[in-house]
């Protein structure tokens, strides 16, 4: 690792925090102390206001292949969880007598906004049926059920309450019950107390902003100071996350079956990245807004991987695209990003969220959506049970496809990431208009003033490089609208209703500023050109516009765990295994790609995100490698030297062949970061 300099770490550069850590640095006690400015009480002062607002929940509508993505998660776990899962469906937050802390309310975050974003009646009936359950068994002190009646004698983790309040104020906001804001009023005053009696520790201590976000949503309801006093001590008795981010204990990787660390835990750390912009609403610290940023590219310089992701299995794991991610911590890093970009308008956030959202998060489910990974690798050649994995601390089926591989925690929570990512793909301004946070077919509908307005989105992108917008108010209307132009392009344009077309620079926010006074068509273009990403160990990968691209395998899947419980057809455990070669360098002018690598349009499929479903096909030339081969059940790991011998001049029996790359998120096994070969 290189000598740093300590200064380097405090100094602002401009669109972020240039960060480095001290050299000889350790975890120092004070990583772990309250943020300087929530040591005192916090006072009764409003929140700052944030670049943007979020549109009510169900004002965005999926259509085209986002409908369909969303259509298929409903129809395979997230829909039916509650109903055979005896976490779920038997929980003590539900009356029953299983786990009764964070599974039923994970559940919860990601069923909600599903449910009501696709106005799906059968799931709406039964979250409305646990709701208001919860509600009714509230104790008269303020607490939940399932929190222990002796928790002053016998502490409890307060997580969950943090999350089933999170959890609660969504299904407020689609239906108005007055019952529940007034539940979770109750419960965070009983937690504002309760801090007192029994201080953040564990997972509350690691994700104490999580709070913040319930507090700050009945704050801005009722106008309560003391929610505003719960904030600061939820933030006081919180880590610093700031303070932590200087030392080496973030930058270090966990070694292989290394000593799992609460610093080190990668889904706190997806979760801890939104903490800055939560932090700032509640006293505008510079601080907070230079740190929003520079945490993720301390994350991407240590840990980063070419979907966007940074590695965690389940701690912080280096660069290896060997090492995996936890699903968790996709699902949560998203709907950070998502809270980032709303807070500081910053479109960097939004051009990761988009990375995230089109490659690691549908990469690690089955393409049915009734299975899932624990953990995804960006060079996978197999999933299986291995015991030879070499993980930083889950177990060997970590990689499976399944109901709960290694642990059942991301089986409760992996449900978010595709309907709040739909949630957020447009947000209001201040000047009542809309900002563009991600593209994706859809339809918003939202006030200008007093003028209702329809915004709707048709489109092909991720897999295709136009967009149409059509912008329909009731009556005119003059209002801003903020187009997203992806730092990843050049040369995009727009043209209003016909017209000429407008340049875009791009990593910007491309304000239009007009009377509309009827329906208005918006034509984006965004060119998609290929280039060549260098990865671990000087490997290349492949990305396009916001896909990175990865090697088509043939699979087999196989079956098993056929005797453990609840793991029948369609909810089982697969093993995936290649039918087809995987071991292939990769024959490519990095600074030319365009010239080595030629795709290929193809329908975007009734499953967006599988094989067979791809709606962009890339093909390239490779070569077979023969001396890498599988090593502890995975890939061989290509060192530098193992370099010399694939840039040797081609072998008879290693001849130049056509190979096709898909998009990382239509894979289950994939070679995604290549060895060199010519």
């Amino acid at each position: 690792m290189p000598e740093l300099n300590r200064r380097e770490f405090i100094g602002t550069v401009a669109g972020g925090m240039a960060f480095a850590v001290a050299p000889g640095a350790s975890l120092p006690t004070e990583a772990l102390a309250p943020h300087p400015s929530a040591e005192a009480p916090a006072r009764a002062a409003p929140l700052a206001d944030p670049a943007f607002r979020p549109l009510p929940l169900g004002a965005i509508r999926p259509a085209g292949w986002l409908l369909r993505q969303l259509r298929i998660q409903a129809d395979g776990l997230s829909g039916h969880l509650d109903e055979f899962w005896p976490d779920v469906a038997q929980s003590q937050w539900f009356g029953g007598s299983a786990e009764g802390w964070e599974r039923a309310p994970y559940w919860l975050d990601g069923a909600i906004p599903l449910a009501w974003i696709l106005d799906d009646a059968p799931m709406k009936e039964r979250i409305t049926k646990y709701v208001e359950h919860i509600v009714a068994h509230q104790r008269p002190d303020g607490w939940y059920a399932p929190y222990p009646e002796d928790a002053v004698a016998k502490r409890y983790d307060m997580w969950a309450i943090l999350l089933a309040n999170k959890a609660l104020v969504q299904y407020h906001e689609v239906t108005g019950d007055a019952r529940v804001l007034d539940a979770v009023t109750k419960s965070l005053r009983a937690l504002l107390a309760g801090l007192d009696r029994t201080p953040l520790y564990d997972w509350g201590r690691f994700r104490w902003f999580e709070g913040l976000v319930p507090a700050f949503y009945v704050y801005e309801r009722t106008g309560e100071p003391w929610l505003l006093e719960l904030a600061g001590k939820l933030r006081a008795q919180g880590v610093d996350y700031e303070a932590l981010y200087q030392t080496h204990d973030i930058t270090l990787p966990t070694p292989r079956r290394g000593l799992w660390k609460w610093t080190k835990h990668v889904v706190n750390t997806g979760m801890a990245t939104k903490a800055a912009a939560l932090s700032w609403r509640l006293g505008g610290r510079p601080g907070d807004r230079a740190f929003g940023r520079g945490m993720i590219e301390l994350l991407d310089r240590y840990h980063g991987q070419v979907t966007g992701m940074f590695t965690g299995d389940e701690c912080l794991a280096g660069k290896n695209p060997l090492q995996g991610t936890e699903l968790c911590a996709v699902v949560e890093f998203m709907y950070s990003l998502e809270h980032l970009y709303a807070t500081f308008g910053d479109p960097w956030f939004a051009d990761r969220l988009e990375r995230i959202a089109y490659n690691a998060l549908p990469a690690t489910f089955s393409p049915d959506m009734w299975a899932h990974q624990y953990d995804q690798q960006v060079n996978q050649a197999q999933c299986g049970s291995n015991p030879d994995h070499q993980f930083t601390t889950n177990g060997a089926e970590s990689n499976l496809f399944g109901l709960e591989p290694n642990y059942g925690c991301c089986t409760s929570n992996l449900h978010q990431g595709w309907p709040k990512f739909a949630a957020h793909l447009w947000l209001k301004t201040p000047d009542q208009g809309l900002a563009a946070t991600a593209y994706a077919p859809c339809r918003a509908e939202f006030h200008s003033g007093d003028t209702p307005v329809t915004v709707a989105v048709e489109t092909d992108y991720p897999f295709r490089e136009t967009v149409r917008i059509t912008v329909q108010p009731r009556a005119a209307a003059k209002f801003p609208l903020l187009l997203r132009v992806p730092a990843w392009t050049d040369g995009a344009t727009v043209r209003i209703a016909g017209g000429a077309e407008t340049p875009l620079p791009a990593g910007t926010l491309h304000r239009i500023e007009r009377t509309w006074d009827r329906a208005t068509t918006l034509d984006l273009r965004f060119p998609m050109r290929p280039v060549v990403l260098r990865g671990y160990n000087e490997s290349v990968a492949v990305a396009r516009g916001p896909l990175v691209y990865a090697l088509r395998i043939g699979e087999q899947w196989t079956r098993v765990n056929a005797d453990k419980p609840h793991r029948e057809p369609p909810h089982a455990d697969y093993e995936v295994t290649p039918t087809t070669a995987w071991n292939y360098g990769l024959v490519i002018d990095p600074q030319d790609p365009a010239a080595s690598v030629r795709f290929e349009e193809r329908p975007v499929g009734e499953r967006p995100f599988s094989p067979d479903g791809a709606g962009m096909v890339a093909v390239a030339s490779a070569r077979k490698l023969p001396g890498w081969r599988l090593r502890n059940g995975w890939a061989a790991e290509i060192s530098p030297a193992d370099l010399a011998w694939t840039n040797r001049p081609p072998a008879p029996a290693e001849p130049l062949e056509e190979v096709q790359l898909i998009p990382y998120g239509c894979t289950n096994i994939r070679i995604t970061e290549f060895p060199p070969a010519g």
